[in-house]
């Protein structure tokens, strides 16, 4: 059994007297440990189906079910207690709170967790090392350069050890230098910690760097590409819109 599965997802909602579906019936299954790019156009639906599978919004009709559990039918209160244990979100502009050092900001999500001082401390430590930055944990966002906020917004999304990681544009504001360190580092963390790995983006050489890319088009699933390896290469295999 897959870890996602989606079937019939659909997201609408109401903008004036229009109803907008930026997800139309979606069928998709995510194999656990996979690196899954989504791409298409703006207004495609692949930030809704990334929100959807994070547990930050919910379907219209369809259902979700990561890990045997229909995440669609829970309430906001229980999905929020899902998301927390279950997820780690990446953003494209970091989300960091300025006022905190890197060790706070990744401390934060732990504050949600009942463990105990010294727990929570070997966990941010863990973190902060895994991306590189265990000398940078008493810096200000503002003394770091955009490379190394992203890692330390990895740290965050990775720090409860959630089984899957969601990232929407994780590259988008980096230059080419930060954006290859910051794409190793994820991968990393899908090749050796077993992480099932969900990224948006628009640029195909960092869609290369997943295992299979899906392309979106009004809310449907458009063509389903998995690569070989990241090496350019790929074989495709045309998804029909179901």
């Amino acid at each position: 059994m897959a870890l996602i599965e989606c079937r019939q997802l659909t997201k609408t909602y109401r903008k004036g007297e229009s109803t907008i579906k930026p997800l139309d019936r979606l069928d998709l299954d995510v194999e656990q440990g996979s690196f899954l790019a989504l791409m298409g156009p703006s207004g495609s639906g692949k930030t809704t189906l990334l929100n959807l599978i994070a547990g930050i919004d919910h379907p219209t009709s369809g259902s979700l079910t990561i890990d045997g559990q229909n995440i669609a039918k829970l309430s906001r209160s229980k999905l929020a207690a899902w998301r927390s244990d279950n997820v780690g979100y990446v953003f494209q502009l970091y989300n960091l709170v300025p006022v905190l050092t890197a060790y706070e900001n990744v401390e934060l999500p732990m504050l949600l967790h009942p463990i105990s001082r010294k727990e929570r401390h070997e966990r941010v430590a863990t973190a902060l090392s895994l991306v590189g930055l265990a000398d940078r944990h008493d810096h200000y966002p503002r003394q770091l350069s955009g490379g190394q906020e992203q890692r330390v917004a990895i740290a965050r999304a990775i720090v409860t050890d959630p089984a899957i990681l969601v990232a929407d544009e994780p590259t988008g504001d980096l230059d080419k230098p930060s954006a290859l360190a910051v794409m190793d580092l994820l991968t990393r963390l899908n090749q050796e910690l077993g992480k099932t790995l969900i990224m948006v983006t628009h640029d195909a050489q960092t869609a290369e760097y997943a295992n299979r890319t899906l392309h979106l088009d009004k809310g449907r699933l458009a063509d389903d590409s998995v690569q070989a390896a990241f090496s350019g290469e790929t074989a495709t295999t045309q998804g029909a819109a179901s």
